[in-house]
């Protein structure tokens, strides 16, 4: 095992002294240990279908959320095997101590069953889609988050690869939901902005692991980084990202410019996020969504000239 990979040698922490007196079960912590909060990174298996203007009819609403359902379990699964590999790490983590299995409050062994249940439970709600092949895709997605989980999460760059690569399979399955192609403009373009969300979110945390107490990561893996290294590889996927959007936006052959205009708000968004990251607040991507009033606006001001330009087209 090689210096990265070990974990960095501390004295066990433990739970935080609020939640040690409450030691009595209750459901609701193991809900919020589920993240609902992240299943925001789940409406990505609607861009496929949005994309082809299949969300305005029944039968692609029905495909789309059987995809949103599915990934939601197994997201839920995977977070709780992953939070209960990392309980002594997280509890060093000024933040992520108090998460419910770190605090205490949700047993190690609860939440590996659970999370096992609802992993098995994902491929199962996705058969309901009528075929086998979006069951086979979150089958995909699984055996990916538990790699990430035993093995991967543990080696540098490839790390980065794993888990914008979950969120290009969540994309992914949106199209095989409701059984449309995917194009190479899509993928390339996912795929950037994944690695361009992973990249800030890891940046992120490098910079809170220095500036924290006696400057040490509480991840081995955290150590392989620098905050320069992780900025141009966000730098370079953002880049990337936006010439291939321009290029995919103006080739568009119609007479209507509104996937043209859809470029302003597409590039403030990009820009937006790069922003943010710089000063410190990427780790968590989901929140910058829920509470960055700009980010929400610039959003909302590239989805709704993409709806337009492809139901006008």
């Amino acid at each position: 095992m090689t210096g990265e990979e070990r974990t960095i040698e501390r004295p066990p922490a433990d739970p935080p002294a609020a939640v040690r007196a409450h030691r009595r079960f209750s459901p609701v912590p193991l809900v919020r240990a589920c993240r609902p909060r992240q299943w925001l990174k789940n409406t990505l298996v609607f861009a496929a279908p949005g994309a082809a203007g299949l969300l305005g009819t029944a039968e692609g609403l029905r495909g789309a959320f059987i995809a949103f359902a599915a990934f939601c379990l197994a997201a839920s699964g995977a977070y709780l095997i992953n939070d209960a590999a990392d309980v002594e790490a997280d509890r060093r983590h000024p933040r992520k101590r108090f998460r419910p299995i770190a605090a205490g409050l949700v047993p190690v062994a609860l939440a590996r069953a659970a999370g096992v249940l609802l992993m098995a439970a994902a491929p199962a709600v996705a058969a309901l889609s009528g075929g086998w092949r979006l069951s086979a895709v979150v089958a995909g997605y699984l055996a990916l988050t538990f790699s990430y989980t035993l093995w991967l999460k543990h080696q540098p760059v490839v790390d980065l690869v794993a888990v914008a690569g979950c969120h290009v399979i969540r994309a992914f399955a949106g199209a095989v939901a409701v059984d449309v192609p995917v194009t190479s403009w899509f993928l390339v373009v996912v795929s950037l902005g994944s690695l361009q969300l992973v990249a800030g979110k890891r940046e992120a945390e490098v910079r809170a692991a220095h500036d924290g107490p006696g400057g040490n990561a509480t991840r081995a893996i955290l150590a392989a980084y620098t905050p320069a290294y992780l900025a141009q590889v966000r730098t370079m996927a953002s880049g990337a990202m936006i010439v291939t959007y321009c290029l995919w936006a103006l080739n568009e052959q119609s007479a209507l410019p509104f996937h043209a205009m859809s470029i302003v708000p597409f590039v403030l968004v990009v820009l937006r996020h790069n922003l943010l990251v710089d000063r410190g607040v990427g780790e968590e991507p989901e929140e910058l969504a829920l509470r960055d009033r700009p980010l929400q606006l610039f959003i909302t001001a590239l989805l709704v000239l993409l709806t337009i330009g492809i139901h006008l087209t």
